[in-house]
């Protein structure tokens, strides 16, 4: 049996059980009753905590669950999130060496997306771009432009521009430039917070 972070510190009892069985029925432990995908992510947009195991093996399998949530949602939610070219240099980070740095690398990006959404929601809203919110959008934006030319190299490149070579920077160096990068965007979100 898999055991999750949570498991291991003692904090299963916070998230819900849902049990995946082999006829792909999912089991709300909690509420005693059969649930659909659509009801998972209506629980995740409601933030609330649950954990899918495998009914037969135990094995936690709330990451594949998620992801078919998500692809669910992009083939049947009318408008689209991902971005194809994001989808590719996401394909493309599988087996690259810089893949054990993605998923904190995205999950501090949404983190911080998701604190100041509403701020930039309202400044862009009330269409004023030059605004401090702007500004952090701006520096969002090139800091995900930053690490895609870093993890990526000439994907980020315009089709109009020459692209000029550029000698291959060392891996320390690249994630030393993300971790400045990242730093000064938090210091400045400190400063907008004050």
């Amino acid at each position: 049996m898999v055991r999750t972070k949570a498991a291991a510190s003692g904090e299963a009892g916070d998230a819900i059980i849902i049990k995946k069985y082999a006829n792909r029925r999912l089991y709300n432990t909690a509420s005693s009753s059969y649930i659909t995908l659509e009801d998972l992510a209506r629980m995740v947009r409601e933030n609330v905590e649950f954990q899918v195991l495998d009914a037969k093996t135990g094995d936690d399998i709330t990451h594949q669950i998620l992801t078919q949530i998500i692809m669910d949602e992009e083939a049947n939610g009318g408008q689209q999130m991902l971005p194809v070219s994001f989808l590719r240099q996401l394909i493309g980070m599988y087996g690259n060496s810089m893949q054990a740095l993605m998923p904190s690398y995205l999950e501090a990006s949404m983190a911080n997306f998701r604190e100041n959404q509403s701020k930039i929601r309202e400044a862009f809203e009330k269409g004023i771009s030059a605004t401090p919110f702007a500004a952090i959008h701006e520096t969002n934006m090139a800091m995900m432009r930053a690490a895609a030319d870093v993890f990526m190299p000439g994907l980020g490149k315009g089709k109009d521009k020459p692209a000029a070579p550029k000698p291959a920077p060392e891996t320390r160096d690249e994630i030393a430039v993300l971790r400045e990068q990242m730093a000064a965007m938090q210091k400045k979100l400190d400063e907008l917070g004050k």
